[in-house]
Order: structure tokens, then C-alpha cells, then sequence
């Protein structure tokens, strides 16, 4: 299991610092060897897509990718033509995560429709496809799109495509027409018994690479007897699940009620065991979101650095 990070909306630095915050998290996290460095599209935040590109300039090993950029926002040719520039920016470290995010931001907060989310997946990697297939015409007519443009980006790089993937019929996507999964609240037994099984049996179908199964887990070292408060933090500071149909029916399958529940918490023992059983759930690659703990900024910024350190000594796969 290769060990990365992944960042989220950090109200900790004044607006004016986070993006050149965000750029030497990467440059720390790189030099600290982890091996992949994950942005999520938070709805009012930085882009996704423009901090990985700067990150790509900034940084010379480490993969950086998105996890992930809503579909509904982006129509597929633009998404590709930005996908492939931040491929060149990153010298071909770049890894797109995409999804079809959850009704109460693209239906509650853009207005947008909401409808079929997989077919959408489906229509919308067929341009995908045609557009990383190589310059030239694209021409994919399919239930949503009708599209006939050309792509005149890059001869050089491809870009890999991971799906937010939790249901069914997602998986089978994941499997069958991209190279994985992205995942958050998933627990173990959800990865395990869920996840696993269908994007594999379908990647295996389709004839093609065993898929990588990239799981976000938030993380803290503390205390054991501190590891009730961190869970319920993290669930507070990250979002609870019932806001998210999507994530209250991926959380069935598993043994959690909440994000926090998926949290490796507690000392350096019990924080490496916790992550030993992702892996071997079939996790294959890492993306620690660190919680920091404590009642200021100081606290907050020392609880970041204990755990990143101890991650660090982790690097680069457990």
C-alpha cells in the first residue's frame, strides 16, 4: 500500500496564504516521501485542477491528483483540455479523480440537475476516452452528449482517470473503463467485502490491470484515551454522512455510522494497525487527511506535525 496525503479546505491559514500554503504541502509531503499527493474540489475553495497544475511545477516526484472534480460542472471536452494541460504541468504525474459529488451540491447549491448519476459516468467517459486517446477529432454521440471537436493538447502523456466509486454500478465502471477508485468513508469491511469484489470481477472482465483502490482515511496521533473526541472531530470538522445519501448507503456496508468511525486514531501502534487492516482489505494506495487536535492554532499545527512525521516514517508503502 503506497502512502500519500490528502488536503482539504484549510480555514487554519488566512485565505490569502492557502494556495501558497497548499503548494508547500506538496513540496513537504514530497520531500518526506510520500508518493502521491491528493486536492479535493471543495464547493467555494481553491480548483482542484489549478493547484495541482502550480503543485506539478513546484514539485519533481511525487504524483499529485484530484479527489475528485465533480462531472455536472465540467463538460467532458473541457475537463480533457484541462486534464491534459495539467498533465503537462506535472510532466505526466498527474492522476484525474472524478465523480458525480452528491445532490445537495450540485442539485442544493448550482442548480444543476442531478439525474442517473452512472449513466452520466457512462456517456461522459466515452468523450473522456476519445479526447486521452491522442490529438485529433473527437466524435462520440451517445444519450447526453453530441460532440465533434478536436483535441490539439499533447502527443506525449495520457492521463489516468480514477472514479469516486461507491455503489454497484459504479464499481462496475471504475472497473471496466478506468483505472480504479477513489474512496472516502469506506471502512475495511466496506473495501473488503464491497468494494474490492466488483471493481475487480470487473476490471478481470474487461481485460484489464488489476485496479488501484486509493482510500481517503482520516488520521491523528494522540493519545488512546483520547480517540472517542478524535472520532467525533473528525466527523464534525469533515462532514457528517447524512448529508450524503451516497455515503449513508456506502457506510452500510461496512462497520462505521460516521466518518470519524473510519479514523485511525491513537497512539503509533494503534494508528499503524488500523491502517495494516486497509491494506489488507485491498487498499493499494493511502491518502492520509490529517486531523489536527487541540484547543488553538498552536495545538493544532503540533498535533499536524506529530502525525505527519509518524506517516512520514511509514513512507513509502506499508
Amino acid at each position: 500500500m503506497r502512502v500519500g496525503m490528502m488536503v482539504g479546505s484549510d480555514k487554519e491559514r488566512p485565505r490569502a496564504d492557502r494556495l501558497a500554503g497548499v503548494i508547500a504541502d506538496a513540496r513537504a509531503a514530497e520531500s518526506a516521501g510520500f508518493e502521491s499527493f491528493w486536492m479535493p474540489q471543495v464547493p467555494g475553495y481553491l480548483d482542484a485542477m489549478t493547484v495541482v497544475s502550480l503543485i506539478g511545477q513546484a514539485t519533481h516526484r511525487i504524483e499529485a491528483g484530484t479527489a475528485v472534480v465533480p462531472i455536472q460542472t465540467r463538460h467532458p471536452m473541457i475537463m480533457a483540455q484541462q486534464a491534459l494541460t495539467t498533465q503537462i504541468a506535472c510532466g505526466g504525474r498527474f492522476t484525474l479523480g472524478v465523480g458525480p459529488s452528491h445532490h445537495w451540491i450540485i442539485d442544493g447549491q448550482l442548480g444543476l440537475p442531478y439525474e442517473r448519476p452512472a449513466r452520466l459516468m457512462r456517456d461522459y467517459l466515452d468523450v473522456l476516452d476519445a479526447s486521452f486517446a491522442g490529438p485529433g477529432a473527437v466524435d462520440v454521440v451517445n444519450d447526453t452528449y453530441q460532440v465533434h471537436a478536436p483535441v490539439d493538447v499533447t502527443d506525449r502523456y495520457q492521463v489516468p482517470v480514477l472514479l469516486a466509486a461507491l455503489g454497484p454500478t459504479m464499481l462496475r465502471l471504475a472497473g471496466e473503463r478506468a483505472g480504479g477508485t477513489i474512496l472516502w468513508m469506506a471502512d475495511e469491511r466496506a473495501i473488503g467485502d464491497h468494494v474490492v469484489p466488483r471493481i475487480t470481477a470487473a476490471a478481470g472482465r474487461a481485460g484489464r490491470p488489476a485496479p488501484r483502490i486509493v482510500a481517503g482515511v482520516p488520521v491523528a496521533l494522540c493519545s488512546n484515551d483520547e480517540t472517542d473526541g478524535a472520532r467525533a472531530y473528525a466527523s464534525e470538522v469533515l462532514g457528517h454522512a447524512d448529508f450524503s445519501p451516497n455515503y449513508v448507503r456506502l457506510l452500510e456496508h461496512g462497520d462505521s455510522a460516521d466518518v470519524g468511525d473510519t479514523m485511525a486514531a491513537g497512539d503509533e501502534s494503534a494508528v499503524l494497525a488500523r491502517l495494516l487492516r486497509y491494506r489488507d482489505a485491498g487498499v493499494t494506495d493511502l491518502a492520509a487527511r490529517i486531523v489536527p487536535l487541540g484547543g488553538d492554532a498552536t495545538e493544532r499545527a503540533a498535533s499536524r506535525r506529530r502525525t505527519q512525521e509518524f506517516l512520514s516514517s511509514l513512507c513509502p508503502a506499508l
